[in-house]
Order: structure tokens, then sequence, then C-alpha cells
């Protein structure tokens, strides 16, 4: 998460920031980026919380794994990018610079 935004600030790019840990995002916006992007990939299967609740064990269809997302907004691999209807999960410098400069 550091990295990135040391990257936005380092290249003047402004980016509107969503704190995962203090605002979860709407029903609606993850269901959008689940359009985008195969919802196992939002998932941080590797975090703690993941593993805490069990998720695996779960066998959890789409919509069981979109209310996870938006009851739990620690499960999303983070950072989270979106933009221009594209999502970008993680921090990697080479695709950052190709998408933003």
């Amino acid at each position: 998460m550091r990295k990135a935004l040391s990257f936005f600030k380092e290249n003047n790019l402004e980016v509107d920031f969503i704190d995962f840990k203090k605002e979860s995002p709407t029903l609606a916006l993850i269901q959008d980026w689940t359009k985008q992007i195969d919802i196992d990939l939002l998932l941080n299967s590797k975090g703690a919380k993941y593993k805490n609740l069990n998720l695996k064990e779960l066998n959890l269809n789409l919509e069981q794994k979109i209310q996870h997302l938006h009851d739990e907004p620690m499960l999303f691999k983070r950072p989270l990018i979106s933009f221009d209807s594209k999502i970008l999960l993680g921090f990697n410098e080479d695709s950052y610079k190709n998408t933003f400069l």
C-alpha cells in the first residue's frame, strides 16, 4: 500500500484513496469490479482474515464472496486500483508505469 501511494506522490498523480480499514466499498461497486476481474483475484486468500474465517473450506458462491468482501473489506487484495475500467491489484512498479505514465 505504501509503495503505491509513494509512486503516485512521486509522479504527481492525484488519486482518491479509500481506506478499507475505515470504509467498506458498496455492494454495487464490488459487483462492478467482479465484472472486470475474477472475484478470486480480489480475495486475499493468503491473508490472516481469509484464513481465520476458513473461507477456503466454505466453498462460497459469487454472491457469498461479494457479501464477505463487503462485510470484511480486509479480505481484499490491496492495493486495489480502479482506473479507466481496469483493475490493478498489488503493487508492480512496471505495471504502474505502463498504466499511469
